[in-house]
């Protein structure tokens, strides 16, 4: 059974820092993708970045970059999400999800996903 848990979540000052986790269980995700969505109150879940487990490549949704930097640790099967410069319209839930099969290019919508985890809540106050 695949197992993705979400943590590192907060409430922080906006200007601040948090790094979130993210950790899989239940099968390799080694030739895959994770990806990182973040939904806020009232609106759509939002894509925010995906990372290739295999060779660390990285894509950003252009409202994050700069900002927050998705990294992966193999031998420990996780990833996080690093977010620096918190600004109060990050605040949400952030979710990490992965695919049941990886086809070699990268997806945007929450729908191409197939696991997701439960999600770490991020606030940050102004």
């Amino acid at each position: 059974q695949v197992q993705l848990v979400e943590s590192g979540g907060g409430l922080v000052q906006a200007g601040g820092s948090l790094r979130l986790s993210c950790a899989a269980s239940g099968r390799t995700f080694s030739n895959n993708i994770m990806a990182w969505f973040r939904q806020a109150p009232g609106k759509e879940r939002e894509f925010v970045g995906v990372i290739t487990w295999s060779s660390g490549s990285t894509y950003y949704a252009d409202s994050v970059k700069g900002r927050f930097t998705i990294s992966r640790d193999n031998a420990k099967d996780t990833v996080y999400l690093q977010i620096n410069s918190l600004k109060p319209e990050d605040t949400a839930v952030y979710y990490c999800a992965a695919r049941k099969s990886y086809a070699g290019i990268y997806y945007y919508t929450p729908r191409e996903y197939d696991y997701w985890g439960q999600g770490t809540q991020v606030t940050v106050s102004s």
